[in-house]
């Protein structure tokens, strides 16, 4: 079975990784899907979020990776892709979660598989390791080390990254 791991991945930290690897002993193939909406500015493009999680993935001989915008169901179903794997941090993150699972089995029968995130990661989140890293703080450990040189490198290169 093929599954998606969908998400904005900006950037891509050790709790997706833990996510990624967790789901690749699980399942056939495991897509890494960067969702990405228009409207919003990342810190990372969709080409450097692709990298770097290819990069950070390169030993899982089962994972890839892809983009896409717009709804979710209609990349699965063009893809033929049965099954979502989403990683859970906390009950808030369920309570978020749960409605589109919902709306996504609703829409097209996708199925969504929940994994409780490793406990060492739970307070792990994308945006709270860019805050850290703008104000000089220490990430590695929370995040794959080629994305630790990628945050440093993007800082040095423009503070208001």
């Amino acid at each position: 079975m093929r599954v998606v791991c969908p998400g904005s991945f900006d950037p891509v930290t050790m709790g997706h990784l833990d996510v990624f690897e967790r789901a690749a002993r699980q399942f056939e193939h495991v897509i890494v899907l960067v969702t990405h909406n228009p409207n919003k500015q990342g810190m990372f493009t969709i080409e450097q979020r692709l990298e770097l999680i290819t990069q950070a993935t390169s030993h899982l001989n089962n994972v890839s990776c892809d983009s896409w915008s717009g709804l979710l169901v209609d990349y699965t179903t063009k893809h033929d892709i049965t099954a979502l794997v989403k990683g859970l941090r906390s009950g808030l993150d369920y309570e978020y979660e749960l409605p589109m699972a919902q709306m996504n089995h609703r829409m097209t029968g996708l199925d969504t598989f929940f994994l409780l995130t490793d406990p060492k990661y739970g307070y792990i989140s994308s945006t709270l390791c860019k805050e850290v890293a703008r104000y000089g703080g220490d990430v590695s450990g929370i995040l794959p080390p080629v994305v630790v040189d990628a945050i440093h490198q993007k800082l040095a290169d423009n503070p208001n990254a």
